[in-house]
């Protein structure tokens, strides 16, 4: 049986000429900014063009362009390793707002002929936003009568939160005896979303949560001091909190040292590469924090893999 496993993710500019146009299509999503089409787009432009020069600074501090493609490239070719040769799996990288897109993928995928579609987000937690967009984007595009399996979310699926588990863990024991406080960052989102009725925040918790727990019962660890937040904040709307910025500051005046995780992010790009290595590291001395620790993302830690494989055959 021929399998293809389609893989969301974002994208992100892979050089600078294409920051504008990755931030006119991201500005245009209905699901971004919920305008009728005619107001939508002009404003798409119009934002667009007067974010380009920052975004342009923030990129050049990562070579010019974000790596999220070639390590969400590397992330299919583990999956179809973790999946053996029971059947012919084959995983697409797709990505919404920049290259490959949809359209490119869904041809790409036609040419394969598969008997069996698995829809894979690589948001463990599932919003409107994100996987939402991806999936609705997909459906208007794809022309396909064989069966076809979305899997929405997986905050707590027990491979996700292994490798999450063994990354911090090491970041622990680097920051050392003294006493630490675990920031669980995860991307913001406009209040009004989660309002209405989005499950994302409820999911950034369960995961939080579960990873927490986890590391409670872990040798030589115990119970552990930690804290959700929220980073990426754009625009004038009220977004979901506490920020982490507020969060590292909080931390600083109880004089903890920070271990902090992106445990919505599951590749490096410009949110954790920039935001949290470079701008948030800044407010952590700032503030007086001993020891700012960043933990890596999951990306093809074998653990993680191995329940993205899960979530295939389960799906299956």
């Amino acid at each position: 049986m021929k399998i293809a496993i389609i893989l969301f993710n974002l994208g992100g500019p892979d050089t600078l000429d294409a920051v504008q146009p990755f931030l006119r299509n991201l500005f245009s999503d209905p699901a971004i900014i919920t305008l009728p089409k005619w107001l939508r787009l002009p404003l798409a432009r119009f934002i667009s063009s007067r974010r380009t020069p920052k975004a342009k600074k923030i990129y050049e501090q990562i070579g010019g362009g974000s790596p999220i493609l070639g390590q969400t490239e590397a992330q299919a070719r583990a999956l179809e390793d973790a999946l053996g040769s029971e059947h012919e799996c084959r995983g697409y990288v797709c990505m919404r707002y920049w290259h490959p897109l949809t359209e490119t993928v869904v041809k790409s995928v036609g040419r394969f002929k598969p008997d069996r579609i698995v829809l894979l987000p690589l948001y463990p937690q599932y919003s409107t936003t994100t996987t939402g967009s991806s999936f609705a984007a997909w459906k208007k595009a794809a022309p396909f009568k064989v069966p076809t399996t979305e899997v929405e979310s997986y905050p707590t699926e027990p491979g996700y939160v292994d490798a999450s588990v063994e990354l911090v863990k090491q970041s622990l024991a680097e920051a050392g005896d003294g006493p630490v406080r675990v920031l669980f960052s995860a991307h913001g989102l406009p209040e009004k979303i989660v309002k209405a009725g989005d499950p994302y925040q409820r999911q950034v918790e369960q995961s939080a949560k579960a990873i927490a727990d986890r590391l409670g019962t872990t040798d030589g660890i115990g119970p552990i001091d930690w804290a959700i937040c929220y980073q990426s904040r754009v625009g004038p709307l009220k977004w979901i909190g506490p920020s982490t910025e507020s969060e590292i500051k909080r931390a600083a005046a109880d004089r903890k040292s920070i271990v902090l995780y992106p445990l919505a992010f599951v590749s490096e790009h410009s949110e954790t590469l920039v935001e949290l290595d470079i701008e948030y590291r800044h407010v952590a001395k700032e503030a007086g924090v001993s020891n700012y620790i960043r933990v890596p993302t999951v990306g093809t830690h074998p653990k993680f893999i191995e329940g993205l494989a899960r979530l295939v055959r389960d799906a299956l």
